[in-house]
């Protein structure tokens, strides 16, 4: 399958000529079906049917695939819209994973209590002790316990105390590198930028913002240990990781990166087309 893409790299430089060259080829088409009809040959298939039926139809396949493959761009394209993940900036307590600290922020956002009117302390008497004091019998409590709550509701206070105490814990989510998405080549078009992320409980997220590129089959989101891979090879080159399927070529998305991946290794994020092994869009990291 990477021939193919080598040929739509070869012809990436006409792409600006798509119309022109699309109205050429169905006049052409045209031309030669009305000869070959002048000429008899529609009677040879016609005597001769089953053997193009055998041997036509996965051709036809094979070309209606890449048809699709190649001209889907133009008229399809997938918006994802997805918030940063409030979690990543919680420290994660003992005994919880960010996963389940994300389900009691997500509970507490939908509790409905009245608003208690207090005198806004001095900052200076504000500690991460005085808070973690207030919760510390809670934040051992274990996820199931939490959950518990949640289900039953229980008296939003308490909960608010353990959120509390979540929050003594909470760190800034820190900025590792970003880059800005560019163009491939005339025709595989790409905007945007690559942030990662490290959580101050540990781990690493990648997130595309204001993504915009040429939609294609099968693309996934590749790091490279390449600053600038424009082939297969040079992409997946020792070190780099995929991180799975692209969710939508235009919106903001959020991948979580392995914790086997060397991020200090990491020099950029490619948008890449598997089946066809065609690079569409490159963010050199720190670049």
């Amino acid at each position: 399958m990477a021939t193919f893409g080598d040929i739509e790299r070869a012809f990436a430089d006409l792409y600006e000529y798509r119309f022109l060259i699309g109205t050429a080829f169905i006049i052409a088409f045209a031309a030669a079906v009305y000869a070959a009809y002048r000429l008899g040959w529609h009677l040879f298939v016609m005597r001769h049917k089953t053997p193009f039926i055998i041997f036509g139809t996965p051709v036809a396949i094979v070309a209606l695939f890449l048809a699709w493959s190649l001209a889907s761009p133009l008229f399809t394209n997938v918006t994802v819209e997805e918030e940063f993940p409030f979690a990543l900036s919680a420290a994660v307590p003992e005994g919880m994973e960010r996963g389940d600290v994300e389900l009691v922020m997500a509970g507490m956002a939908m509790v409905d209590d009245p608003v208690m009117e207090e005198a806004m302390p001095l900052a200076s008497s504000i500690t991460a002790g005085s808070m973690m004091a207030a919760g510390e019998d809670v934040v051992s409590m274990s996820v199931d316990d939490v959950a518990g709550m949640m289900a039953s509701g229980a008296d939003p206070g308490a909960m608010q105390t353990m959120m509390a105490a979540t929050a003594a814990q909470m760190g800034e989510v820190r900025q590792v590198t970003a880059g800005n998405f560019k163009d491939a080549d005339a025709f595989h078009r790409g905007s945007g930028q690559a942030l990662i992320f490290s959580a101050p409980g540990g781990g690493h997220l990648l997130r595309l913002e204001n993504l915009d590129v040429t939609n294609g089959p099968a693309l996934h989101v590749i790091l490279s240990t390449h600053p600038n891979p424009t082939r297969g090879n040079e992409v997946k080159l020792s070190g780099y990781a995929d991180l799975g399927p692209l969710k939508g070529n235009r919106g903001n998305q959020n991948y979580t990166i392995p914790a086997d991946v060397d991020i200090s290794a990491i020099q950029s994020v490619v948008i890449y087309c598997k089946p066809f092994s065609v690079v569409f869009s490159v963010a050199t990291l720190g670049a």
